[in-house]
């Protein structure tokens, strides 16, 4: 089932001329572009993101620009090239401009849809904490997505490796969230190498701390489920102020993890002495809440929040959990939001080889209305 997202992404895919025209002006090229009133909307390492308006149709766009190196590929940008589903970002185009003061330098420009803000922005003021907490069945639907996003990219092997409340984009009339910031994404390979230190420390899985340098998309699934915690208590799930206070928060509520954890979340880890620490049940954690939340909501983080990446549950398998079965009952989602939740790329189809999509996440009374 794909939507308006797929033509318009191929569109840009496909057409790449499309970029040459909506160069800045420059002193070689002297092309004027077509996006103007540039407001500064955020700044980090990675460079800046803009607010601009397109001139040819008025559209309300977000900029990032970043600059290029010439003797390197920006993956960030082929991935966004490769990325069409309705909870990652959209890349609507892309162009280069020179880097201020420099005619030999380059920046990449690269252009999105504008989100009104991102969940981190939305969790102060609606988490269940909150003066205005959200609904149960909006932090579902929100959260649903979330899930829903990563299982697309596993489907086409990228791993986005900063997942965190500020990487994620909300529209919260449309009820749309959407991954963004692919900068540390990465298509994991078995028996490459990849660096350990990544992923903001909050949301950081276990075995990165444990300096794995082999891991999979598991560790973004563990971001997931600290992003959901976040959404209910208003604040970071394990807020280290290092690596080692990170691995002690998230031991706090695990407890300590024993020499077979430690092995499969890094097989060349050689330290072993921990405190023993019992682990803290979640329920007790999540107590205030429980009596809307409900056990299944325990018992989603129980399999998500394990040491062994290999036993973490996947993307699909969270989408399949009773906690979101409210989703799939007929007249608990508006109409409007449906295809939020019953909308599947090609790839995650042809992933599926137990069709789990079409005979379960797809409500046979959907199905017939379609």
């Amino acid at each position: 089932m794909l939507n308006e997202y797929d033509m318009s992404y191929l569109k840009i895919k496909h057409n790449p001329s499309q970029n040459l025209q909506s160069t800045t002006t420059s002193s070689k090229q002297n092309i004027e572009t077509n996006y103007t009133n540039l407001i500064p909307i955020g700044s980090g390492a990675f460079g800046s993101v803009y607010k601009a308006t397109c001139e040819e149709n008025g559209e309300i766009v977000a900029i990032k620009k970043v600059y290029q190196d010439s003797r390197y590929i920006n993956r960030e940008l082929s991935i966004l090239l490769e990325l069409n589903h309705i909870n990652t970002i959209k890349l609507k185009n892309y162009y280069y401009t020179n880097k201020k003061n420099s005619d030999n330098e380059k920046c990449l420009n690269v252009v999105m849809d504008y989100f009104p803000e991102n969940l981190s922005h939305f969790i102060r003021n609606h988490s269940l904490k909150s003066h205005n907490p959200i609904s149960i069945i909006d932090l579902k639907i929100f959260s649903y997505q979330m899930f829903h996003a990563l299982n697309y990219l596993n489907s086409i092997g990228i791993c986005h490796r900063d997942i965190k409340p500020q990487n994620i984009l909300i529209n919260e009339k449309k009820k749309l969230i959407q991954i963004c910031d692919f900068g540390s994404a990465k298509k994991l390979k078995k028996g490459e190498s990849n660096i350990s230190y990544i992923c903001s420390r909050y949301y950081r899985a276990p075995e990165l701390i444990f300096n794995a340098i082999e891991y999979t998309n598991s560790i973004d699934i563990w971001s997931v489920c600290c992003v959901l915690c976040e959404m209910i208590l208003g604040k970071p799930f394990f807020p280290g102020e290092n690596s080692i206070d990170q691995l002690i928060e998230i031991i706090k509520i695990l407890g300590t993890p024993n020499r077979n954890d430690i092995k499969n979340m890094n097989f060349n880890y050689k330290y072993y002495k921990f405190p023993l620490v019992k682990c803290f049940p979640l329920k007790f954690v999540f107590k205030e809440f429980l009596n809307v939340l409900g056990n299944d909501f325990i018992d989603l983080l129980q399999k998500i929040f394990v040491y062994d990446p290999n036993k973490r549950i996947k993307p699909i398998q969270a989408l399949c959990h009773n906690f979101f079965d409210d989703l799939r009952k007929e007249g608990v989602v508006e109409e409007q939001f449906r295809d939020l939740i019953f909308t599947f790329s090609k790839e995650e189809i042809d992933n599926d080889k137990d069709n789990i999509i079409i005979n379960y996440l797809i409500p046979e009374w959907f199905q017939q209305k379609i």
